[in-house]
C-alpha cells in the first residue's frame, strides 16, 4: 500500500469522526425517512433471499427427482455466484449511473421472473444453468441496497438500519423454510406439477411485485423525495451535503480522494473481501443446506417438521441481527461486533459437528447462525466509513464480488465434503474454521482502522 495515498492509524483524526452531530430536526427527519423506506427495503431484501434459500427446501424433492449427488446439488446452488460476481461490479455502476429507481426494480422483476423459470429445470445442467441465470438477474442487488442507504443516512445512523434492513435474510428463512415445505408437500402433482415446481412459481413472484412497488413509491435521491415537506428535504439534502464534504476533508487528509486504482491496490479493501467470503461462507451455505443438515440429524421428520424446525436458527439468527446493530450504535465498538459473533458462530458450528444429541446439534446451529447474522449490521460499516462516491460503489461491488465467491465456494465444499465423508460434521467443522479466520482477520484490520472507525459522537445522541 502505497503510504502517500492511504492513512495510518496515527494519522489525526479526520472531521468527519467528530463534527456531525445530528440535531432534533434531523433525526426526526431521518427517522420518517427510515419508515418510509425501510419496510419497502426490507420486503425486497426478504425476497432476495427468498429466492436465494428455496433451493435448500426444494433439494428435499427435487435432487430425488433430477438424480443430483450431494456435490452436483452444492455445485449447482453455488452457480448462482458465478453470474452474481461477474456483473455485480457493471451493474452497480449502472446503478450510480442510471439512478436506484430505475435500476433495483430492473434487477427485481428480471430475478423473479428467472427465479420462476428454475420450475423448468430437468438435469444439472439445466439447474446449473439456471442457477447462473439467477445470479446474472440479481448482480448488483445488495452492494446496490447499501450504496442508496449511503444516500439517504449518515454514518452514524447506517448501523441501526443496516440491522434492520438484515433483519430480511433470517427472516426469509423463519418465514420461507415452511412455506417452501407447505408448498412442497400440498401443491405435490397439483395441475401435473411437481411440489417444488410449483414452490419455484410461485415464489418468483414477490421479487416482481417488490420491483413495481419500488419504482412507484422509492425515490433516487433525498432531492427527488416528495414524501417530505420542503422544510424536511432540505434539511435532509443539507446534512447529506455536509456528511459529503466531511468525507471529503477526510479524503483530502488521506491523500485525496479515493478513486478506484487506489482501491485495488489497498492491502485493506482486499482484507474486507476475505471477510465479506468468509461470512458469506458461513451465512450462505448453511442457510442452503439447513433442511438437509435437519433431514440428517432426524430422518423421522415430515418435509414440513424439517421447514419448521430449520426456521428456528434463522429466528436466532433475526434476534442476533437486531441486538447487533442497536449495540453497536449505543457502544459505538463496531470491530468487536463483528469479531467476537464469529468466534461464537464458530463454537457452534463446534458444538453441532461433535455433539451426538440432536438438541444440542440444533442448539449448535443455532448458535452459529446467530453469530454470523450478528456480524452483518456491523461488517458493511467498515467500508462504507473509507469509500464514498462512485469510487464507494464499485468498492461496495467489488467487496461483495469477491465476496460471492464464498456464496459458490461454501455450497459446493459442503456438499462435496458430505459425499466423501459420509455425514455433515467435517463440514460444520470447516464452517467453523472460515469463521474463525474471519474473526483474526477483522479483528487485525479494525486496528489498522482504529482511527478511521472511530465513532461519531452523535452515535450516543441519536434515537
Amino acid at each position: 500500500m502505497n503510504p502517500s495515498t492511504s492513512r495510518s492509524a496515527d494519522d489525526p483524526p479526520a472531521d468527519i469522526n467528530s463534527s456531525l452531530r445530528l440535531t432534533a430536526t434531523q433525526i426526526a427527519v431521518l427517522a420518517k425517512v427510515r419508515r418510509r423506506m425501510l419496510p419497502i427495503l426490507m420486503l425486497c431484501y426478504f425476497a432476495a433471499f427468498l429466492d436465494r434459500i428455496n433451493i435448500g427446501i426444494a433439494s428435499l424433492d427435487m435432487n430425488v427427482d433430477l438424480h443430483l449427488t450431494n456435490a452436483q446439488f452444492g455445485l449447482g446452488a453455488g452457480m448462482f455466484f458465478v453470474g452474481y460476481v461477474i456483473f455485480e461490479v457493471p451493474s452497480n455502476l449502472l446503478l450510480a449511473r442510471l439512478g436506484a429507481r430505475r435500476w433495483i426494480p430492473r434487477i427485481l422483476v428480471t430475478w423473479g421472473i428467472v427465479s420462476a423459470c428454475m420450475a423448468f429445470t430437468w438435469d444439472h445442467r439445466s439447474f446449473y444453468a439456471l442457477r447462473t441465470l439467477l445470479g446474472i438477474a440479481e448482480a448488483g442487488f445488495f452492494p446496490g441496497m447499501l450504496f442508496y442507504l449511503t444516500l439517504w443516512f449518515p454514518r452514524s445512523y447506517r448501523a441501526r438500519v443496516y440491522s434492520l434492513l438484515s433483519v430480511a435474510v433470517p427472516l426469509a428463512s423463519v418465514v420461507g423454510s415452511p412455506l417452501s415445505a407447505w408448498i412442497l408437500h400440498h401443491f405435490q402433482d397439483f395441475a401435473g406439477l411437481k411440489g417444488w415446481q410449483w414452490m419455484f412459481i410461485i415464489e418468483g413472484a414477490p421479487a416482481v411485485v417488490m420491483g413495481i412497488v419500488f419504482y412507484c413509491f422509492l425515490p433516487s435521491r433525498p432531492e427527488d423525495a416528495k414524501f417530505l415537506d420542503a422544510n424536511e428535504r432540505a434539511c435532509l439534502v443539507d446534512l447529506m451535503h455536509a456528511e459529503r464534504r466531511m468525507q471529503q476533508l477526510a479524503d483530502t487528509r488521506s491523500g485525496g480522494q479515493y478513486s478506484f486504482a487506489r482501491l485495488v491496490s489497498d492491502k485493506r479493501i482486499w482484507a474486507m473481501c476475505l471477510i465479506e467470503l468468509c461470512l458469506i461462507v458461513g451465512s450462505n451455505g448453511p442457510a442452503i443446506w439447513m433442511p438437509q443438515f435437519i433431514n440428517a440429524f432426524n430422518h423421522h421428520l415430515t418435509k414440513i417438521e424439517v421447514g419448521l424446525v430449520a426456521a428456528l436458527p434463522s429466528l436466532a439468527a433475526c434476534t442476533a441481527i437486531l441486538f447487533s446493530g442497536w449495540n453497536a450504535d449505543r457502544t459505538g465498538k463496531r470491530v468487536a461486533h463483528v469479531a467476537v459473533p464469529f468466534l461464537i458462530a464458530a463454537a457452534g458450528f463446534v458444538l453441532a459437528a461433535c455433539s451426538s444429541s440432536d438438541l444440542m446439534r440444533l442448539i449448535g446451529l443455532m448458535i452459529g447462525s446467530a453469530g454470523v447474522a450478528a456480524t452483518i449490521p456491523n461488517v458493511w460499516y467498515i467500508p462504507s466509513a473509507l469509500l464514498s462516491g462512485t469510487a464507494g460503489a464499485a468498492g461496495l461491488a467489488l467487496i461483495n464480488s469477491v465476496g460471492s465467491v464464498g456464496g459458490f465456494f461454501g455450497p459446493y465444499a459442503i456438499g462435496a465434503i458430505r459425499d466423501v465423508t459420509g455425514s455433515f460434521d467435517t463440514s460444520l467443522l470447516f464452517l467453523a474454521g472460515v469463521v474463525a479466520l474471519a474473526a483474526v482477520v477483522v479483528t487485525v484490520l479494525g486496528y489498522r482502522m482504529r482511527v478511521i472507525l472511530k465513532s461519531p459522537g452523535e452515535v450516543r445522541h441519536g434515537h
